[in-house]
C-alpha cells in the first residue's frame, strides 16, 4: 500500500519535472541567445541560469511544493541557487574544456551542467527550503 506521504512526494517530483523542464528551456534559450551575441559563455551560462532561477522559485513555490511564500523561503532558495549556480557553471565549463571538439560538445556540457545542479535544486528545495 502506497503512503500519502509517497504519494506527496511522487506528485512533488512529477511537477518539479514539468517546472524543471520549463525552466532548463527558458536557461538554454537565454544562454544560447547570449552566446550568439558574443557574450563570454561562462558569462551568458551565470545570466541564463539566474533567469531561470527567479522563474524556479515562483514556480516551484506554487506549483511543486504549494508552498506560502516568506522571506525567509526566498532567502534559503537565493542561497541554495547561489551554490548551484556555482556548481552549474563550474560543470559546464569543465564540459566545454573536455568536450570542444566533440560535434554540440556545447549542448553536452549544458546537460551535463543542468542534471547535476536541478539534481541539487530539487533535493535542496525538497529538504531546507520548502519542506514541510
Amino acid at each position: 500500500m502506497v503512503s500519502s506521504s509517497d504519494k506527496l512526494a511522487a506528485g512533488q517530483v512529477r511537477r518539479f519535472l514539468v517546472v524543471g523542464t520549463l525552466t532548463v528551456l527558458l536557461d538554454y534559450v537565454v544562454y544560447r541567445m547570449l552566446g550568439w551575441a558574443g557574450f563570454d559563455l561562462s558569462v551568458a551560462k551565470a545570466i541564463s541560469f539566474s533567469v531561470g532561477a527567479v522563474f524556479a522559485y515562483f514556480a516551484n513555490q506554487h506549483i511543486t511544493f504549494k508552498a506560502n511564500g516568506s522571506p525567509l523561503f526566498f532567502l534559503m532558495f537565493c542561497i541554495l541557487y547561489l551554490a548551484t549556480l556555482a556548481c552549474n557553471v563550474a560543470v559546464n565549463a569543465l564540459g566545454i574544456a573536455f568536450l570542444e571538439n566533440v560535434p554540440f560538445g556545447i549542448n553536452l556540457a549544458f546537460l551535463f551542467a543542468t542534471a547535476v545542479s536541478a539534481t541539487l535544486n530539487f533535493l535542496g528545495m525538497k529538504f531546507l527550503v520548502f519542506r514541510a
